[in-house]
């Protein structure tokens, strides 16, 4: 399988980058630059036997989605799955906080790059009936205040994704999502770091743990890929820890007899 991801250097897509790595497999391993972080996940990925090689641009600018997917097939000549996995969240209210230039950064990144991305590599995906994956957020399901523009632009990848399987379904190119819930990750660490907070927030998952990226998020990421999710297409899968589903068990005092309205 030849594969390019985003954001691979740390967090859910250093994870990503690991489970994937396997003798036959290539790899095109993407960051915004050139960092140690990031040789470190290409070297990781090749002493598991992947051929894997370090590629670099910043997906805010409209031109990098396509020179990346250009130097990933020139790599490996041709695709079979683009996992769109880079994102940034900045965090501030949407009416006192953000303005419009991060906004702007927000979508680009988060929207445009994944839009641009599937769109460079469509022809590639096309002739390996292959798969375009997005990483979303359980912020695209529901709203996260505080994050800025994040959970729009998480919402409207979800959007995004739903509308491009349908567009390729009769090409055989399928196209899905996967939206992490509370998970440890470059992005969440600070907050982790905290115990209280993180004990409040393990709290509210019904499985009392956050979500580990190699052991809770990298497999479903594989398997998205696989022939085994052959006819699976348009879909966002959640994996949250029941969170989102559990809002009735937090309603405290309710008759048990009785339906909530």
């Amino acid at each position: 399988m030849r594969v390019l991801l985003t954001g691979s250097s740390r967090g859910i897509g250093r994870a990503i980058a690991e489970r994937l790595a396997k003798p036959g497999t290539e790899l095109a391993l993407c960051a915004s630059q050139p960092s140690s972080a990031l040789g470190d996940a290409v070297e990781a990925c090749r002493r598991s036997g992947a051929r894997a090689e370090g590629l670099t641009g910043d997906l805010g600018d409209s031109a990098v989605p396509a020179a990346l997917v250009a130097e990933a097939t020139s790599l490996f000549g041709g695709l079979d799955a683009v996992v769109s996995n880079a994102g940034l969240a900045i965090p501030g209210s949407l009416t006192d906080d953000i303005d419009e230039a991060e906004w702007d950064r927000t979508f680009s990144v988060n929207l445009r790059s994944a839009w641009l991305l599937a769109r460079a590599a469509y022809p590639d995906l096309k002739s390996a009936s292959g798969s375009f994956l997005a990483v979303a957020s359980m912020s695209g399901v529901e709203p996260y205040p505080g994050t800025g523009a994040y959970s729009a632009s998480k919402a409207a990848l979800i959007m995004l994704v739903r509308t491009l399987a349908l567009e390729w379904a009769a090409s055989g190119v399928r196209a899905n999502c996967v939206s992490p819930g509370l998970f440890l990750s470059a992005m969440t660490a600070p907050i982790y770091a905290d115990a209280e907070k993180r004990s409040a927030r393990e709290a509210l998952v019904p499985m009392h743990r956050i979500g580990d990226p190699a052991r809770d998020f990298a497999g479903l990421v594989e398997f998205m890929l696989s022939a085994d999710a052959g006819y699976i297409t348009g879909q966002n899968v959640l994996a949250d820890g029941g969170l989102i589903g559990s809002i009735h068990t937090q309603v405290a005092d309710r008759p048990k007899s009785s339906p909530l309205s």
